[in-house]
């Protein structure tokens, strides 16, 4: 499994929305409770509480394992492993911030965050925990789009085998494999020697033509 270790500058991002989220969260709140007196008071300031310390760890251990913030440049938190983060270390990760934030302004999360390959802060280091790129998933190719082509040459059986398998896998390949596959029998529709998505668009017609689609 391959890790990809988010940087400086994607967390702090992410970092700042996040900040914005909880902000405009605790302000709705107290405007809320402001009319309630003394127990408005008291719920607000566990509200912030609860906010500060308890904000990330709720989105960290749900499927995403990704607050806001991360979720839009594409980030999530995970064990060194790579398997999805405990709620131990969830919290461990997230109560250690106050160590991250001294001196001032998370001097030492930013230092440790410099000084390391894996871009780790204090928090991170302690609960054997990571911030990564989400891996992006591979478009596929299907045969919705593909209109019935006459082969330019007789397809033997074996042709036609070939042709048909290639269409069945189709749905499983990147659009750059499934190119380089159809490359490899554009003779049938009169590309040899050619590649690209019109060359493998022709191919994949003589074989929905091979399958009986017309």
């Amino acid at each position: 499994m391959e890790l990809r270790p988010a940087g400086i500058c994607a967390r702090s991002c992410a970092f700042l929305i996040d900040g914005i989220i909880r902000l405009a969260a605790i302000y709705a709140v107290g405007m809320a409770t402001a009319f309630l007196g003394g127990f408005g008071m008291a719920f607000w300031i566990i509200f912030i509480f609860g906010m500060e310390w308890f904000y990330p760890v709720v989105f960290e251990l749900r499927t995403a394992a990704a607050t806001p913030g991360k979720r839009v440049f594409g980030l999530r938190v995970v064990m060194d492993n790579g398997l999805p983060v405990t709620a131990a270390a969830s919290v461990t990760r997230n109560l250690l911030r106050a160590a991250d934030f001294l001196p001032f302004g998370y001097g030492f999360a930013l230092v440790s965050m410099l000084l390391r390959r894996d871009c780790k802060r204090l928090g991170d280091i302690a609960a054997a925990t990571m911030v990564v790129h989400q891996p992006q998933t591979e478009s596929r190719v299907g045969l919705d789009w593909v209109e019935p082509i006459v082969p330019a040459m007789a397809l033997t059986p074996e042709d036609q085998a070939a042709l048909i398998a290639l269409a069945a896998r189709a749905p499983r390949l990147t659009k750059e494999r499934l190119d380089e596959l159809a490359a490899l029998a554009a003779v049938v529709s009169g590309d040899a020697g050619r590649s690209g998505r019109d060359v493998t668009r022709r191919v994949l017609g003589v074989a929905n033509w091979a399958l009986g689609r017309r």
